[in-house]
């Protein structure tokens, strides 16, 4: 008799699973249609941002008025923990909006001098800074005699750089928006409605292996996730000059890191189908799992403009690292070699989640 092949069964559950997926409304629509529609919005009114992120030089007067009140306007990040070297990185990429570096003067005339560099590859935000100075200032100088008018010297330079378009940030959060939903949504309900309808109890019936079910249907989750992918950034970038560095090296790092953020996100998938009683049961232990990292990972709004304890609650999502990995290497250039740090954190993401999704999932 020929010997019964595990490869080829895995094979025909993917093409079957395959099948299932793209027939599926509500597969397309989390993976496709609404990813779209958010760029498409976000893309257009552009989304200038909640905060401007400023560097603060390490000579920079910070017990100064100016500084005091620029701090207060609610809509400045100051960032103190980047070397000067850093900071200038940085500031030509986009990574943060201005450096400010204000110095007491000797003479007192004006008291102060505000030195400030901008970057083109921020402009949206220097206007804003810009606004936000002018205002400072004529808030100092209605104070009346207590502060010398008028209260500083503005020295501003420009340092070149490639413009950061709002489609730069919001289109890998819509990535990481469509993977997070393919994976824990997608591979709950398919695995607890194969369970329920007893199809995995009948493919014990079978020689079929265990892990060929898992594979086979990771396999084609994987494959319609990274043609979902590969479209998203078509359009992205052809119809909305979203940034490609390295054009088809930088599609296909994008790629790799979609196939690890979904392979992770598959694990809590995983979890829920062990955990869920029944479909009914899916959906609020899904959104459990995904609200928080929709909200909070800087899928739609950078996290600087979260409080410093929502901050803190954002770094620990795998979702947060996922995004953050996308951005360096779409815009910034980075290799995957230069995204360790992100991908060791979702390793170690890896780690636990399939750990527990050993202990939780049921077969029957």
């Amino acid at each position: 008799m020929k010997k019964y092949s595990n490869t080829k069964a895995t094979l025909a559950i993917a093409k079957a699973s395959f099948r299932s997926i793209i027939r599926s409304p509500s597969a397309v629509v989390f993976s496709l249609a609404f990813p779209l529609i958010f760029i498409v919005v976000f893309a257009n009114i552009g989304g200038s941002g909640v905060k401007v992120d400023v560097g603060v030089a390490k000579t920079c007067d910070t017990l100064n008025p100016v500084y005091k009140v620029l701090g207060k306007t609610g809509v400045i990040n100051f960032i103190n923990d980047q070397s000067p070297e850093q900071m200038s990185k940085n500031l030509a990429k986009g990574s943060i909006d201005a450096i400010i570096n204000v110095q007491k003067n000797a003479n007192g005339q004006p008291p102060y001098t505000l030195n400030i560099q901008y970057t083109k590859a921020s402009a949206q935000k220097d206007g804003i800074l810009r606004s936000l100075i002018n205002n400072v200032f004529y808030q100092l100088n209605s104070r009346g005699s207590t502060i010398p008018q008028p209260v500083a010297e503005v020295k501003e330079t420009t340092v070149q750089g490639r413009e950061y378009k709002y489609i730069d940030f919001i289109l890998p959060g819509m990535l990481g928006f469509s993977l997070l939903s393919s994976g824990v949504f997608g591979t709950a309900f398919v695995f607890i409605s194969l369970r329920l309808t007893l199809v995995i109890k009948r493919f014990f019936a079978t020689p079929v292996k265990r892990y060929s079910i898992v594979l086979g249907e990771a396999l084609a989750r994987l494959v319609f996730s990274l043609l979902g992918a590969l479209f998203i950034i078509t359009i992205g970038h052809y119809a909305f000059g979203f940034t490609l560095i390295h054009g088809i090296v930088t599609v296909l790092n994008m790629l790799v890191l979609a196939s690890i953020g979904l392979i992770i996100f598959m694990g809590f998938g995983f979890t829920i189908s062990g955990i869920a009683k029944n479909e009914s049961t899916v959906p609020p232990l899904s959104n459990i799992i995904t609200m928080p990292q929709f909200l909070l990972s800087g899928t739609f709004f950078a996290t600087t403009a979260f409080p410093s304890w929502l901050q803190s609650i954002s770094k620990i999502l795998p979702l947060t690292y996922l995004n953050d990995a996308m951005r360096k290497v779409a815009f910034e250039g980075a290799g995957l070699t230069e995204v360790t740090h992100q991908l060791l954190i979702l390793g170690i993401w890896f780690i636990v989640i399939y750990a527990v999704a050993v202990k939780t999932f049921k077969w029957e």
